[in-house]
């Protein structure tokens, strides 16, 4: 199957590792010209170097924080200037904040918000004026499975992936008169750097093959997920492949939510 990405141009957001990374490998493997974003400059200069020795393609690092409009707006210029435009959006940043309610301070609430959902309002509003002009584009936001199904003691991260869905739905019905797609992935136990520091405070006597086939992770297949297998739903999801397919979220889980 041709996915439509070559020669297209992608900003991928938390891009230094994990998901990110696998999406930006993805992305470029299939010829798009990519920028990764990110804040730490030195894991940004590490996956460059993976993704030239991987796919022969030279990315954009971008160091910003996503959580501030000015510095989003920024690495959107950066990306036009140096590709001359942007067709893909993948707002993937985050980190992982999960605690009883009662113990989530104002700053923990804003933090996460400004973070994870102000975060893809910057760049998605950023992009959209550069994908107008290419007649279309794909925005892609990485939420997780506790915004469908939030648990105990999972505030405020469960909260903010909610919004990010609803986010997703509004968008998707704005922008699609532009041919500008807006769709989400729900991700639940993917190898992470959360899911590393989980296997080692809870059972570092197994090795990562038994910690990830684990039954007690209640997962219906069984293993946790590779970071490779989001990235080919997420590419897929931004390439002309899924041209139709707009203002959905896909759950990337094993199956272990109990939600579509």
């Amino acid at each position: 199957m041709n996915l439509g990405l070559q020669g297209k141009t992608a900003i991928v957001t938390g891009g230094s590792k994990g998901i990110g990374l696998a999406a930006a490998l993805t992305l470029a493997a299939e010829g798009a010209q990519v920028s990764i974003v990110a804040r730490n400059i030195e894991a940004l200069e590490k996956a460059a170097r993976l993704i030239v020795e991987q796919t022969g393609t030279e990315p954009l690092i971008i160091s910003a924080d996503v959580s501030l409009e000015h510095e989003a707006r920024l690495a959107v210029e950066m990306t036009v200037e140096r590709f001359g435009g942007v067709e893909i959006l993948i707002n993937n940043a985050g980190t992982m904040a999960a605690m009883p309610f009662e113990d989530v301070s104002t700053e923990m609430w804003n933090t996460d918000l400004d973070l994870k959902l102000l975060g893809a309002v910057h760049f998605a509003r950023a992009v959209v004026p550069y994908m107008r002009k290419r007649g279309g584009g794909a925005i892609l936001n990485v939420t997780a499975i506790g915004g469908k199904t939030p648990t105990e003691s999972s505030l405020p991260t469960s909260v903010s992936r909610a919004a990010g869905l609803a986010l997703t739905k509004a968008m998707s019905k704005d922008l699609a008169g532009d041919n500008i797609r807006v769709n989400a992935v729900s991700i639940g136990f993917v190898r992470s750097d959360q899911i590393e520091r989980m296997w080692q405070a809870t059972a570092p006597e197994l090795t990562w093959e038994q910690f990830a086939a684990d039954p007690r992770h209640q997962i219906p297949l069984g293993r946790i997920g590779r970071t490779e297998e989001a990235a080919n739903v997420i590419t897929f999801l931004v390439s002309e492949a899924a041209s139709y397919v707009t203002g959905t979220a896909v759950n990337i889980d094993g199956g272990k939510a109990a939600v579509l």
